[in-house]
């Protein structure tokens, strides 16, 4: 039997990024906490170069800062940046919406609105993670019917932005997307009507930029 390779450099900068990533997104580094490439690799059992690769990727997408020789930390939330990341975001999904819904089949719909009964579910019951991982599931299917790589790049880059002030209406109490506006896009893509369907989607997104500025 072959020994089994060590996992590719690639690979464990990616696990370094997604679990800072989420931790930044969760809340559970708090904005404007610092961070150290040392204590962030023995807790995930990594060296310290994958961490530091992922540092320089989360720096790149705005939610460590850093100053050379003094610090690394998360960033604030920053009204201005998720308003930023909202229009962009918002965009990509239009683009991809315009191009899947004429694509569609009914398991794809389907799969939509189980998406948003989940959705629904998890708002009723205060459960933000759920809430948001149903909330992915249901524009994924867009996303992906879309074939759009670089709309997905790009989606995938800036939401993590938006995500962290989503969270913290949610644990306020409210939240940032309407299950009936998840309804309204649904019904649309299920009867093939792309105008509607787009412009559904921009108000969703336009809602996510409004919520910036109560903050």
């Amino acid at each position: 039997m072959e020994a089994i390779r060590p996992a590719p450099r690639t690979l464990l900068r990616d696990r370094a990024y997604a679990s800072i990533r989420d931790a930044i997104v969760s809340g559970e580094i708090e904005p404007g906490a610092v961070v150290r490439d040392a204590e962030l690799a023995e807790q995930l059992g990594l060296s310290r170069a994958p961490v530091r690769e992922a540092f320089a990727r989360l720096v790149d997408e705005g939610l460590l800062e850093s100053k050379p020789q003094s610090y690394t930390r998360v960033t604030r939330v920053v009204a201005a940046d998720v308003r930023d990341a909202a229009a962009v975001v918002g965009a990509m999904h239009e683009l991809v919406t315009r191009v899947a819904v004429p694509r569609l089949f009914a398991a794809d719909i389907e799969a939509m609105r189980e998406a948003n009964e989940c959705f629904a579910a998890a708002v009723g019951a205060g459960d933000v993670d759920a809430a948001l991982e149903a909330d992915d599931e249901l524009h994924d299917v867009l996303v992906r019917v879309s074939g759009n790589h670089a709309a997905a790049a790009t989606i995938t880059r800036y939401t993590p932005l938006i995500r962290r002030l989503e969270r913290r209406r949610f644990g306020e109490g409210g939240n940032c997307r309407s299950a009936g506006l998840h309804d309204q896009l649904i019904e649309a893509c299920a009867a093939g009507d792309v105008d509607e369907a787009v412009r559904v989607t921009a108000e969703i997104w336009r809602g996510l930029e409004g919520l910036a500025d109560t903050d």
